[in-house]
């Protein structure tokens, strides 16, 4: 071969270290850099909205107030941060029992919000985005991850242990996270419909769309959640023996499970503009503007 040749020859492409329980922490080393893209736009994007929504979520919570435009407005708009209503000061109408006694003074939103959280936190979506925006493991494909920097022989300085240690073991409560949210989604569908309710007569306002466009996204977040479509569809050896639940895997939680990343952050946007807009209407603002 001549030195041209040699010269010319590509150089070798770095090997991929297999994951493996146990094993080194696999994945590129940081002296590797194999993406000349901005791979870091995505993370950063993904870190700042979840940021936001955790700063507002917190902010809200302990507001303590302003979730509810009652009758005295010719409305009926329940905040779904504090949905079901259990405070004492909650107007009978929108009241679920049992009430909170008349002495607590904690935001209801605090222990409500509890079983959204746990479902959205170990979501295998916001797993992964969670994992990459402020974790960095790794921050996105091909990109090394924040624990493959070390001055061992084997270049990596921990071992790789997925989700079988505290407190990640805990992610896997995430199927059963999915049956109180379930429960949280219908409480939110009776809330939309209630939005409906104008004194004397069935009316709308942009408050009404906003509460129903928030539980159809809901829904279809919840009903694309990898935990649904196995319920709908897993642990069968022939989809002929199960009819309704071919249908529901076919036509239902798999084409929603497309797009459960859209989902997850427009109905985590629909939530925090459902209770932003009950606030406004609440403290007075501005007026709801009614449809008819």
């Amino acid at each position: 071969m001549s030195v041209i040749e040699d010269v010319a020859r590509p150089a070798p492409r770095p090997q991929p270290i297999p994951v493996r329980i146990g094993a080194p922490r696999a994945g590129p080393s940081r002296a590797v850099v194999l993406r000349k893209d901005r791979w870091w736009v995505q993370p950063l994007v993904t870190g700042l909205g979840l940021f936001a929504f955790v700063v507002y979520a917190t902010w809200a919570a302990f507001r303590n107030g302003h979730y509810f435009v009652g009758l005295d407005q010719a409305r009926n708009y329940l905040s779904p941060l504090y949905s079901p209503c259990l405070a004492p000061s909650c107007p009978s109408a929108v009241r679920w029992g049992p009430v909170l006694p008349s002495n607590w003074t904690v935001s209801p939103a605090i222990l409500i919000l509890i079983f959204p959280l746990a479902f959205r936190l170990t979501c295998y979506y916001y797993r992964k985005t969670y994992y990459r925006a402020f974790w960095l493991s790794p921050p996105a494909c091909a990109v090394a991850d924040a624990g493959s920097v070390s001055t061992k022989p084997n270049g990596f300085r921990k071992r790789y242990t997925g989700e079988t240690r505290f407190p990640l073991v805990l992610q896997n409560v995430h199927r059963y996270t999915w049956y109180f949210t379930f429960v949280f989604a219908v409480l939110l569908t009776y809330d939309a419909i209630e939005a409906f309710r104008f004194p004397g007569r069935i009316g709308m306002g942009l408050g009404t769309i906003i509460l129903v466009a928030n539980s159809v996204l809901i829904w279809a977040y919840q009903l694309g959640c990898h935990a649904c479509r196995h319920l709908s569809g897993g642990n069968l050896k022939k989809f002929s023996k199960a009819p309704v639940r071919l249908w529901i895997w076919t036509n239902l939680t798999t084409p929603l499970n497309k797009h459960h990343q859209l989902f997850a952050w427009l109905s985590l946007m629909t939530i925090v503009v459902s209770d932003f807009y009950i606030y406004l209407v609440s403290s007075g603002a501005f007026t709801d503007p009614r449809l008819f």
